[in-house]
């Protein structure tokens, strides 16, 4: 029957029919590929203008943290936080600024600190006075009583290393690298000071701290006016004894810390208002270490 024949194409038919089909899927796909290619280049050029987008804004940001940077450190030297030493003093031991006899300046320093109660009594009467100092903290201190270490810096006052437990026994290399550099590292943390000042516990400079301290360009710093104020005198006595002391470009020794500092509270008013009198204006170490530079520089110029 005709429902069962064998439908027999004819072999022109059949090429023609694979012709046709292979024509359509040509012309299907190649629309698709020009289309993606078109997305491709799309994408490239997205890509290029984003790449150069992105570019811009980070030259624009570094150019802004440039200045940021460069302002912050103008803010943090007005404040203390920051401060050029002159390389001369760098690893140097100092008791006090050669000046000429007219430079009446001298730089009033408190070690032991930060202490409760009396910090910020010594801070109160600076503020009041309108005096910079130099704080010589010792590092558990610090750990212990942050924020008057962050007070010492936010008025102003410049931060020296006193070391970590202020200890009077010999250090060897790694003992007193410990002492130094965790009292360092720690100022930094809390303050954002950087300090490059260091006073040995007691004034002891062979023990192992001082040697230490100068092989990493610390100005270790001395005195040339002791208060003798850890004795606990009078008053008077302690105020007597600064006056007798003091000279241009000296260096004052009191403590705001390590016991009852009532005298020193009591005594430093008195001390500032009799120095002015005298015709004494006040720095920081670091201020007073840049007088004594550019006098040298002065007599180096003048010898020429």
């Amino acid at each position: 029957m005709e429902n069962n024949k064998s439908i027999v194409w004819p072999q022109g038919i059949l090429i023609s029919l694979i012709a046709l089909c292979g024509s359509l899927s040509i012309g299907l796909i190649m629309p698709i590929n020009q289309s993606t290619s078109e997305i491709n280049t799309k994408h490239n050029i997205e890509n290029t203008d984003d790449t150069e987008v992105k570019t811009g804004t980070q030259k624009r940001l570094n150019q802004f943290k440039v200045a940021m940077l460069a302002s912050w450190q103008q803010q943090a030297k007005l404040k203390g936080i920051s401060y050029i030493i002159p390389p001369r003093f760098q690893g140097a031991i100092i008791n006090q600024a050669k000046l000429s006899p007219n430079d009446k300046v001298i730089a009033l320093t408190f070690d032991d600190g930060p202490w409760p109660g009396y910090t910020a009594q010594v801070l109160n009467i600076l503020r009041e006075n309108n005096i910079k100092a130099t704080f010589f903290v010792v590092g558990q201190n610090l750990k212990n009583y942050p924020n008057l270490g962050k007070q010492i810096v936010a008025e102003g006052h410049v931060i020296g290393n006193h070391t970590w437990h202020h200890w009077y026994h010999f250090f060897n290399p790694q003992a007193a690298a410990f002492e130094i550099d965790n009292t360092s590292e720690l100022i930094s943390q809390i303050t954002g000071a950087k300090t490059t000042l260091f006073r040995p516990p007691g004034g002891m400079l062979h023990n192992g701290l001082a040697s230490y301290a100068k092989s990493k360009k610390y100005t270790v710093v001395m005195w040339s006016a002791d208060s003798l104020d850890y004795n606990r005198p009078t008053t008077s006595i302690l105020t007597s004894r600064v006056l007798k002391q003091s000279k241009p470009g000296g260096i004052v020794l009191m403590h705001d810390g390590g016991g009852n500092r009532s005298q020193t509270v009591a005594a430093l008013p008195q001390i500032i208002s009799k120095l002015r009198q005298q015709g004494y204006r006040f720095v920081t170490i670091p201020e007073l270490l840049e007088l004594q530079d550019k006098n040298y520089k002065l007599i180096a110029n003048m010898k020429k």
